[in-house]
């Protein structure tokens, strides 16, 4: 395989950043809702890489599936790599190993790992092939690379609240203006196949927020993220819209949040790919 490049590689700007509101939803994943594609494949003894491990509780999970394998999870930002210790020592996990790395130049051997898992990662870097064949590089031969991401075309609502359409085109041209790609879902296929992967399964697998708790909590932190995360900066900031545009995105939001009957849905694809 080839080695590590020296330097690394221009990434795209976190849309997102890490304003509560955002690390609220980073919270909220787990193994079950978030990677039950990938841990069916998992057994004791595995050495995993948990690739942009954001505040570790899809970490802490998988960690606690592959024991008393060696884990080993990294983020860009190293302030929620602390979050991520932090939260490993409270579930009492003591193993894991926590960095901060560029998906694009990871400061591994080749062949590090059994599996390397990245969720929710590629739709946010510069280089979405070169960080898959990245992976595959520190992944073992027969290893497994899963990849899971969103695909904001693809995500749909109920009732259609007046604004929500403006915001979802809004994220988008924000997401791209940022040098990322908000539908990754559907690309994640392809990437794959252009980063030299033979053994390929895709699949899809959707988030659905329909209770009175479960609305609540997603339209609150969208409407929070609206106009006060890193994303309203580059909102306004990239002349996308202006501190009026997002209010009525939040207000939009809410709105939606109040709907008896509202309901919501994430479509996420999938990869698992044999290294």
């Amino acid at each position: 395989m080839e080695s590590a490049p020296e330097t690394a590689h221009e990434t795209a700007v976190y849309t997102h950043g890490h304003h509560e509101s955002v690390l609220r939803s980073h919270r909220w994943r787990t193994a079950a809702n978030s990677a039950a594609y990938l841990t069916g494949a998992l057994r004791p003894g595995m050495d995993l890489l948990d690739v942009g491990c954001g505040p570790g509780t899809i970490t802490a999970d998988l960690a606690e599936l592959v024991a008393p394998g060696r884990v080993t999870a990294v983020d860009a930002a190293a302030d929620v790599v602390d979050r991520a210790r932090q939260y490993a020592e409270e579930r009492g996990l003591h193993g894991i190993e926590f960095a901060t790395a560029d998906v694009h130049a990871l400061d591994f051997p080749d062949d590090s790992f059994d599996v390397v898992h990245a969720h929710q990662v590629l739709q946010h870097v510069g280089d979405p092939v070169r960080a898959l064949r990245e992976m595959r590089r520190v992944c073992r031969p027969g290893g497994i690379v899963a990849v899971r991401d969103a695909d904001y075309a693809a995500m749909t609502w109920f009732p259609q609240v007046p604004g929500l359409d403006d915001w979802q085109d809004l994220y988008r041209r924000v997401a791209r203006a940022n040098g990322g790609e908000p539908d990754a879902g559907r690309r994640l296929l392809s990437w794959a196949k252009a980063a030299g992967f033979g053994e390929i399964t895709a699949t899809a697998t959707a988030w659905c927020y329909a209770t009175p708790d479960e609305v609540a909590w997603w339209s609150g932190l969208w409407a929070d993220r609206t106009t006060a995360s890193s994303y309203a900066r580059a909102a306004t900031e990239g002349g996308h819209t202006t501190a009026a545009g997002l209010t009525a995105a939040a207000d939009a939001w809410r709105a939606w949040g109040r709907e008896p009957d509202a309901w919501f849905s994430v479509l996420n694809g999938e990869i698992l790919c044999r290294a």
